[in-house]
């Protein structure tokens, strides 16, 4: 329930098997074999050294420019966690930076994903903790709420609900459902295993590309 604009719901359970098998597996390749709709768009790595996680999502949702419910997540979070954070997309002011960030790390979440700015970024690759970001800012947050914890969330227009999946490279974020959990990770080996046969192929000439003219000609463009 809402009052006030402030929401605070319990933290899901993660789902560990599915995480454990779905770790390692590149964005791009279960983004694609599941629609290629699931991605959060706009939203980037900061970090300059490469830089992967897969982890249960911890989700929060501040105004523009406030990050008063985030410090009350870092208290509810728990180790394995990924911070989720819906900033409403502004990059004006930071919502994160090396304060939150030690805090975070401290607590064992492995990752932070912001629809906001981010700050101190030099940190992030210091301590070798991910942070995908829409944007850099210096300017600090104000801490005067309002916000919600582990309820529904939008990031970069991709839905993120508390307990998803979250599955981060250089590419970008991913979330992934908990209902379709078991789906991405049979689907995403899947494309892995068709991607790693492709480039073989290509590599030893036996790659074949006839299906392009086949398509154009379908289309009546040859």
């Amino acid at each position: 329930m809402t009052v006030n604009g402030y929401a605070i719901s319990p933290r899901v359970e993660p789902l560990s098997k599915e995480i454990s098998e779905l770790t390692g597996l590149p964005t791009s390749m279960v983004s694609d074999s599941l629609g290629r709709n699931l991605v959060a768009k706009q939203i980037l790595p900061i970090n300059k050294a490469p830089i992967s996680v897969c982890a249960n999502a911890f989700t929060v949702e501040v105004r523009s420019g406030d990050n008063l419910m985030i410090h009350k997540a870092l208290q509810m979070i728990q180790p394995g966690d990924a911070l989720v954070i819906a900033g409403d997309g502004d990059i004006d002011r930071a919502l994160f930076g090396e304060i939150l960030m030690t805090i975070a790390k401290k607590r064992g979440v492995v990752a932070c994903v912001v629809d906001g700015a981010v700050r101190d970024i030099d940190a992030f690759d210091r301590e070798s903790f991910p942070c995908w970001a829409r944007g850099v800012s210096l300017r600090g947050p104000f801490k005067d709420g309002p916000g919600t914890i582990n309820q529904p969330i939008t990031i970069g227009g991709m839905e993120v609900h508390p307990g998803d999946i979250i599955l981060g490279d250089l590419d970008g974020v991913i979330a992934i459902p908990r209902l379709i959990a078991k789906d991405a990770v049979r689907l995403g080996k899947e494309k892995q295993l068709s991607e790693e046969n492709t480039i073989a192929a290509i590599l030893n000439g036996s790659y074949d590309d006839s299906w392009v003219d086949k398509t154009l000609r379908a289309k009546g463009a040859l």
